[in-house]
């Protein structure tokens, strides 16, 4: 088992490189919590959702978003046609099987004898005769495409090779994937806080005199250098950054228009707030943050006061927000009251926050969307659980007298939620930054 520990609490410019694991550990890290979760999580988890069988079926490029996370990690996409089967033990462990015609890591038992076995779907049959499953759970569903990823072409050549009797017992494993999906152990989430301060360290970078020289660099170059930068630092992004500018000249920022259609290329200038959507993908996880930036005119040393005051305001809409989550409470019942407590705080708020882990927009939890503050059917119905990933997503509208129009501050930060209540995997902005007035050399 692979024991990984790294520090990158002080993260320089030149450190976040040598900070990141190796391609070959980064696979040893994925392959070993992938063995831990199944022996791990998944025996409750289908004891949980009533579930004996649990089968999951992909052919290659076009893989089942659950299938996915459980491939080697040095398998890039399934091959030929990969099927996984996982079954409760009268013991309460979990057998795993690959009914492929390749070997699946070490975690899966071989399915599959091709000497003996004609095709896959006799040794499906001949492993479900043995363990005489009341039900198999199957990967459909209405409320999360990451938990509907049985493709009908793969439905229906199972339907045909199936015996009747194993037909019967066939039920939708929503709930199983969807719990697979959010649900994180212990040594992800030690390694999901050092994760998220890369891209913390990655966004203090990119928001420097050193990358931005006002009245010369735009968004659009600032959006592009952080793709470069998540490049040579071997990483990826799951988005393309965003970045955005509210000033006094300018009107004010639409921030429907913003979400649907984008933002516009702008000149960075002094005194600019600038604001950026940026996440990145690593050991399978993902990051989801939005900060802000000053850009100090000549000669000051600190954002006006009135700005500063502003960004308090969206710490406290994420202190309403965060501290009412409660295991057991729906996505739909925390936004309706958060948004009620705000409102009677004086805020201004839009609330759209969401599961992060395996997707950046993930599994689980829905707790609202920019254009749904009244709530979200299906997914903002379903309830909290411990042990799970948040973007708490969120902004809060501010009129600035000196500008004569209203602000938005839009933060985003990637939190745990666990017994203790809601923390930030990396802590959480709580001051602007500032980008000095020295020019990039």
């Amino acid at each position: 088992m692979l024991c990984l520990s790294f520090s990158f609490s002080s993260f320089g410019q030149s450190s976040i490189a040598s900070d990141i694991l190796s391609m070959q550990e980064r696979a040893q890290f994925i392959d070993d919590m992938t063995e831990q979760r199944v022996t791990q999580l998944l025996p409750a988890m289908m004891t949980k959702s009533g579930l004996d069988a649990w089968l999951l079926i992909s052919r290659e490029y076009n893989e089942d978003p659950v299938l996915k996370t459980m491939l080697p990690a040095t398998w890039i996409s399934a091959r030929r046609t990969t099927i996984l089967l996982f079954l409760l033990t009268p013991n309460g462990t979990v057998d795993a099987y690959a009914i492929a015609p390749y070997k699946v890591g070490s975690v899966f038992k071989q399915g599959w004898n091709k000497k003996r076995q004609s095709s896959q779907w006799e040794a499906l049959s001949e492993l479900l005769e043995r363990y005489q499953p009341k039900n198999i759970g199957l990967n459909y569903s209405t409320n999360w495409a990451h938990a509907d990823g049985l493709v009908l072409t793969d439905y229906k050549t199972l339907k045909t090779n199936l015996p009747a009797k194993w037909r019967n017992k066939m039920v939708s494993a929503e709930a199983l994937a969807v719990s697979w999906l959010e649900q994180r152990i212990a040594p992800e989430v030690a390694m999901y806080k050092d994760i998220v301060r890369i891209a913390h360290a990655i966004i203090a970078e990119g928001f420097s005199n050193q990358v931005i020289t006002p009245g010369v660099t735009s968004t659009t170059d600032l959006q592009w250098w952080f793709r470069e930068r998540v490049r040579e630092l071997k990483l990826q992004v799951w988005f393309h950054p965003s970045i955005s500018v509210q000033r006094n000249e300018q009107p004010a920022l639409d921030s429907d228009t913003a979400f649907s259609e984008g933002h516009e290329q702008n000149i960075i200038q002094y005194g600019d707030l600038l604001h950026i959507d940026f996440g990145i993908t690593y050991l399978r996880l993902n990051t989801d943050t939005q900060q802000h930036a000053y850009v100090l005119k000549p000669g000051e040393t600190a954002a006006p006061q009135y700005l500063t005051a502003a960004f308090t305001t969206g710490n406290k809409l994420q202190d309403i927000f965060t501290d009412l989550f409660k295991a057991g409470k729906t996505g739909n019942q925390v936004l309706k009251q958060a948004r009620s407590a705000a409102i009677e705080a004086g805020l201004k708020p839009t609330i759209y926050t969401h599961p992060i882990g395996y997707h950046g927009h993930a599994a689980g939890t829905t707790l609202g969307m920019w254009d749904a503050q009244t709530g979200v059917p299906g997914d903002g119905d379903y309830p909290l659980h411990h042990n799970t990933a948040y973007s708490i997503e969120l902004n809060n509208a501010v009129f600035i007298d000196a500008w004569n129009k209203e602000i938005r501050i839009m933060l985003e930060e990637d939190a745990m939620f666990d017994e203790s209540g809601v923390w930030y995997l990396d802590g959480r902005q709580t001051e602007l930054i500032l980008i000095g007035e020295t020019p990039a050399k």
